[in-house]
Parts: structure tokens; C-alpha cells; sequence
């Protein structure tokens, strides 16, 4: 055990889940190191900042965030050490080269050692570096697989990197070549985290289909985690549809598996998935959504879209805006093309005005606006299992509990103080409207880790109706809104 009890670090994440479980890996090591765990902002003697660059929005907020972090260091003393990591730091890293020298192979300092600078490859010697500088010296530190049990799922990282270089993106530049977790490995976490009593796993890569160790695939890995003993649900962070098959289709139907399924389409435009250099026709993807939906009733298929990509005309984007109506996906992430420097398509001729990507991202989310309600409409009368991660008090004393469904759609119904401390609850109903627009608001975490198995039904005629109120919510913004429902 560290002698320095008193240390505390801070962590802030923007980005993907694989960028989430990472940060969930070190805040682990920290702690084994005896570690305090603060929010960001509080007073820290180091600040961890895993940044993102996947888009320019997502580089302006690292920025934005890593100036913050100055801040709050220049004005407490002593200074915390800062140290600075992720996807922005290796693609802006010594930016007059060539981005495929400026990924940091090792560890660079700034400001006579008050700020480090440490590349992908090395986040995992983040704890042991700091701990060292604390103490004086420089040692390794080995990466480690420990998750930090502060959410109702854990994050299991078991890929990282991509070989696939589309046009628009720059992941693989700072991420690097594809390499895979070792199977063994990969399982051993799981365990662990189902002992610490996780309910959740969720398997997170920047490339997860692409999984291999020397003759296994990624669905004999999926295989294996099924294996894993244990009552648990086991969750896909993302797809790429070139990494289904039909085993995968069939191991979808397992009991453990969440009913759920983020597939990366980008677009539904023939001509512009071959401009961005995707390895797949929108007529496959349409197949095996068809597909899934057959053999597994009742799934959430979830997925992104870029609209405004270079020389997108107005009949290409229709064709978008027609595949998305006509795949009735539960949720769209829209996101307007966005240039990334050094990818193929930042020198594309036909770049399309901000103003008129912003007319077409619009679009499309009036159409997940109107798919999602679909989809959520089709749930009333169905069982689904919810995993609560939340409750909380309202001034008349009811107990608000809220979680999300296997098929990752948040639930909000009230418990009685018997319930909200029990694992389980069977054959029970939740009633609720799946038309409001509302977002379920966090408390303490009383009632956490249990789930519930909750009946849908038709109740009320709307919001106002219902038998809580919570924070309304915009649906245009993203926000997923809540079903509305009651325990009885």
C-alpha cells in the first residue's frame, strides 16, 4: 500500500466509452495505490483530462477543458500536477509533422514537470507515473484491468485501434493499428466484475468486430463472456456491420445478452458510403437489420449518421433521409461532417456550407424524433427487465427509481420503501406513457444494482396526468426521454 493516503486525484473524460473505460482502469490503479477519487474542480493533487478529438466540436471542448484544468491549477497551491491524455493530444502533438509521427511514444513533460503529456499507448502507465513523481522518483507502471466499481456497469475494454481508415476519420491516426485483448483476459475481467457485483458488462473497442487472437473470432469471444457464471446482462458499446454474422445473430438471442445493438451506419447513401470508403452497400445493412429483427424480437437498433459529407448532393441526402424513415432505427446520433485534418476527405472537393449541414442534421433528427416514439410505442405490453441505477426522494416522500431497460430505454417508476431496498421484484407492473418527453433526474443511489421486471402498459393521457412529474425535457437536443411508469 502507497504511503500517500492523502493524495487525491481528479479525473475529466470526454469521448467515447472506450475513453470512459479507460479512465475507469486508472482511477482502479490510483486507488489500489491508496488514492483519493475527487470530482473535477475539487481540490486534487493531480488532474488525469482524457481528451477526444473524433470531431472539431470535440477538439474545441478538449481545448475548452484542458484550459479549465490550467485554471483550476494555477489557482491552487501547490499546483496539482496536470496531466493531459487521449485522442487530442496525439493528433495535435508536435502538429507541423506528419500525423503519423505525432503519436506519443512515451511520456513528454511541460513546465518544468508540473504538466505530462502521454500518448494512447501509454494511459495505462498513468497511475504509476504519478505516483512515482510524487515520491521522487520514475518508475514503470504495468497496465492493469481493475474497474472502478462506481457505476452499475463496467466498462471491458477488448480492443483497441482500427485498420480501416475511412475518409472522415482520424481515429486511426491517433489511436493506431488494431489489436485485440487476450481472450483469457478479456473473460478474467468480466469475472471480476460480476464479483464486485456489477450487473452490466459493456464490451467497448474503437473497432470491436474486428476482435482475433490467433484462430478465435469476436463471437467466440462473445461466446466465452456468455460463459462467464454469474446473473448478469452483457452489452455492445458499438458495431461495425461488417463484424456480424450470422453466429453473431444467433448469440444475440441468448438470455444474457441486452437487447440492444448500436450499428454504425453513417449513411444511408449508396454513393457516399463508397466516398467514405465504408465496407459495406446501405442495401447489406438494410439485410441485416432485417435479419435481426427477425430473430431477435423486440431489439433496440440504434446507430450514427453523418450528413454534409463533401460532394453530398441533395439527391444523396434524400436518400439518407428515406433509409432512416424506412429503417425505423430507436435512436440516430446525427452528427454534420465535420473536417479532420490529414483524412482524405478534409481535401474532397464539394465541401458543404455549415448552414445547409445544419438544414440536413435538423432533418434527420425530426426523423429519430419520430422513429424513437415508434420504437417506444411498440414496447407497451412487453416484459423487460430494468436495471435501476438511481433513486431518489421527492418532497412528498416518494421513492423515484430509474434504470434502463434491456433494450437501453429509460424507465422512471416510483418503489415503496421495502422495495427500494430488495434485489429483486418479480411479476410486478410498470405502467407508464411512452409518448411524454421527459428525462428521469438523479438523487442518491439507494435502490441501486436492483432490478426489476416491469410490465408496460397505457396509463394517463400524458404528462400532467401521470403519477410524478420530472424535468421536461427537449427531445431535439438528443436527450433520451423517459418512460413514465408505476410499481404496482
Amino acid at each position: 500500500m502507497s504511503v500517500l493516503q492523502n493524495r487525491k486525484v481528479a479525473f475529466k473524460t470526454l469521448g467515447c466509452k472506450l475513453n470512459q473505460s479507460e479512465t475507469e482502469s486508472m482511477a482502479a490503479d490510483f486507488l489500489t495505490r491508496g488514492w483519493d477519487l475527487v470530482d473535477f474542480g475539487e481540490r486534487a493533487d493531480a488532474i488525469v483530462f482524457n481528451s477526444c478529438t473524433v470531431t472539431r466540436n470535440a477538439d474545441r471542448k478538449s481545448r475548452s477543458e484542458m484550459n479549465k484544468a490550467m485554471r483550476i491549477a494555477t489557482n491552487n497551491r501547490p499546483h496539482p500536477l496536470l496531466v493531459f491524455t487521449g485522442c487530442h493530444i496525439d493528433a495535435n502533438f508536435r502538429k507541423s509533422e506528419p500525423i503519423e509521427n505525432r503519436k506519443l511514444e512515451d511520456v513528454h513533460f511541460q513546465n518544468d514537470g508540473n504538466v505530462f503529456l502521454v500518448g494512447n499507448m501509454n494511459k495505462a502507465r498513468i497511475p504509476g507515473l504519478v505516483d512515482a513523481h510524487f515520491r521522487g522518483k520514475f518508475i514503470d507502471a504495468k497496465p492493469i484491468v481493475a474497474k472502478r466499481a462506481t457505476r452499475t456497469r463496467a466498462l471491458i475494454k477488448i480492443q483497441d485501434g482500427c485498420d480501416n481508415f475511412c475518409s472522415f476519420c482520424i481515429v486511426p491516426f491517433v489511436r493506431g493499428p488494431g489489436f485485440s485483448r487476450g481472450l483469457d483476459d478479456c473473460v478474467a475481467a468480466i469475472e471480476e466484475a460480476v464479483k464486485a457485483g456489477f450487473r452490466e458488462m459493456v464490451l467497448t473497442g474503437v473497432n470491436m468486430g474486428r476482435w482475433e487472437q490467433s484462430n478465435q473470432t469476436f463471437t467466440d469471444l462473445l461466446d466465452a463472456a456468455l460463459a462467464c457464471s454469474g446473473d448478469f446482462r452483457l452489452r455492445l458499446s458499438s458495431i461495425e456491420p461488417d463484424g456480424i454474422d450470422d453466429r453473431f445473430i444467433e448469440l444475440m438471442t441468448h438470455p444474457k445478452m441486452a437487447n440492444h445493438l448500436h450499428l454504425c451506419l453513417q449513411s444511408g447513401s449508396e454513393r457516399i458510403l463508397r466516398l467514405m470508403g465504408r465496407r459495406y452497400a446501405a442495401s447489406e445493412f438494410e439485410r441485416i437489420v432485417e435479419l435481426l429483427r427477425r430473430q431477435v424480437p423486440g431489439i433496440n437498433i440504434t446507430t450514427d449518421v453523418i450528413v454534409g459529407f463533401p460532394g453530398e448532393t441533395e439527391v444523396d441526402f434524400e436518400d439518407v433521409f428515406d433509409f432512416c424513415e424506412r429503417l425505423r432505427f430507436g435512436h440516430i446520433h446525427v452528427f454534420p461532417y465535420s473536417v479532420r485534418d490529414d483524412t482524405l476527405a478534409a481535401s474532397m472537393e464539394g465541401q458543404i456550407p455549415e448552414n445547409e449541414k445544419a438544414r440536413r442534421a435538423a432533418r434527420i433528427r425530426e426523423v429519430s424524433v419520430d422513429t424513437k416514439r415508434f420504437f417506444r410505442s411498440s414496447l407497451i405490453g412487453s416484459r423487460q427487465r430494468v436495471l435501476v441505477e438511481k433513486a431518489s426522494r421527492r418532497a412528498d416522500g416518494a421513492i423515484i427509481a430509474s434504470g434502463l431497460s434491456s433494450s437501453y430505454v429509460p424507465v422512471c417508476f416510483a418503489v415503496s420503501e421495502n422495495e427500494a431496498g430488495i434485489r429483486w421484484v418479480t411479476q410486478s407492473k410498470c405502467e407508464c406513457d411512452v409518448d411524454t418527453s421527459v428525462r428521469c433526474m438523479g438523487g442518491s443511489n439507494a435502490g441501486r444494482d436492483t432490478e426489476f421486471d416491469a410490465r408496460w402498459t397505457r396509463a394517463g393521457e400524458g404528462i400532467r396526468n401521470c403519477f410524478f412529474s420530472v424535468g421536461i425535457v427537449d427531445i431535439e437536443t438528443g436527450e433520451n426521454p423517459a418512460l413514465l411508469g408505476k410499481l404496482v
